[in-house]
């Protein structure tokens, strides 16, 4: 293997069998003669002498083949943080609940680490949004989400009241306790527990939901990826809240305006498994398929 080979993890540092797996794996590629980095507020907890220490900034993952996630489908979506601005393959070990994210397990670890030692993987892009927040008609507020971006009241006696702009033009005002704008991969999160649909990851589309609407046309819509889904806070009786993939905030102030398109830098999934989509969702949400009769 050759010794110009890089890897870094992120691990859920919390949680003991994460902490383990990262051990076993990062034993694994040592040995190969691949340089395993890990991040500095992690280095410790995890406690691998052999690998080496890197910052929690941008460049962590600078000129590395990979960042492994090792934990749940929010440490992929920490680890994405630090993938994306080198456009670095992402893989997820699930060592969490329901991991949709994740394309491993630790079951599968010996493979998982052939796989990786081998370059034996593809990688697949995956849509992600990009959300910026205007105020009196400057940007205020950048930022990005591989499964969501979100607009929620910051207290729960009131709603707040926005217009829904798409394509420049509006298209209905409601009262609410938010809405979602997810993409393919984020339809299984909080848009679905939001009552969006599952829309298959390789369908290239934007979803906006509303959250608890006070409206007779209060639907999920599915809008295309070119289109600019635009959020007015007409008034604001209550504290708003941007977050963006549930780990990044931001306060809004009434009258933002919330401009929210496809973005330029797509997420690199790596993928080990030609599993169709269609088994993923049986797998992950248990759902009984028992009398198919199909081939």
């Amino acid at each position: 293997m050759s010794a110009d080979r890089s890897v870094l993890l992120v691990i859920h540092a919390r949680r003991a069998p994460a902490i383990a797996a990262a051990g076993d794996l990062a034993g694994r590629l040592i040995d190969a003669g691949i340089e395993v980095r890990v991040l500095a507020d992690e280095a410790e907890q995890v406690a691998l002498p052999a690998a080496q220490t890197v910052a929690n900034d941008p460049t962590a993952a600078d000129g590395a083949e990979l960042v492994i996630a090792l934990g749940g489908d929010g440490t992929l979506l920490r680890a994405a943080e630090f993938a994306r601005p080198q456009s670095t393959p992402l893989l997820g070990v699930n060592l969490g609940h329901v991991g949709f994210l994740a394309e491993s397990d630790p079951m599968s670890l010996d493979t998982t680490a052939a796989r990786v030692l081998a370059g034996d993987y593809d990688v697949e892009e995956r849509l992600a949004l990009e959300v910026c927040v205007l105020r009196d008609g400057e940007t205020v507020i950048r930022d990005w989400a591989l499964n969501d971006v979100s607009v929620e009241k910051d207290a729960r006696e009131h709603m707040i009241n926005i217009v829904l702009e798409i394509d420049g033009r509006p298209l209905s005002r409601w009262g609410c306790d938010g809405i979602v704008c997810a993409t393919p991969t984020g339809s299984t999160a909080y848009a679905f527990s939001a009552g969006g649909p599952v829309v298959w990851p390789s369908v290239q589309a934007v979803l906006v939901v509303p959250i608890s609407a006070h409206a007779l046309f209060a639907r999920p819509l599915v809008v295309s990826p070119a289109s600019t889904v635009a959020i007015e806070l007409t008034d604001l009786e209550v504290p708003a809240v941007l977050f963006c993939d549930g780990r990044r905030s931001h306060t809004l102030a009434a009258r933002d305006r919330l401009e929210v398109v496809r973005s330029t830098a797509p997420i690199r999934l790596v993928r080990l498994r030609s599993a169709p989509f269609t088994d993923r969702l049986v797998e992950k949400f248990q759902l009984p398929v028992q009398g198919w009769s199909g081939r």
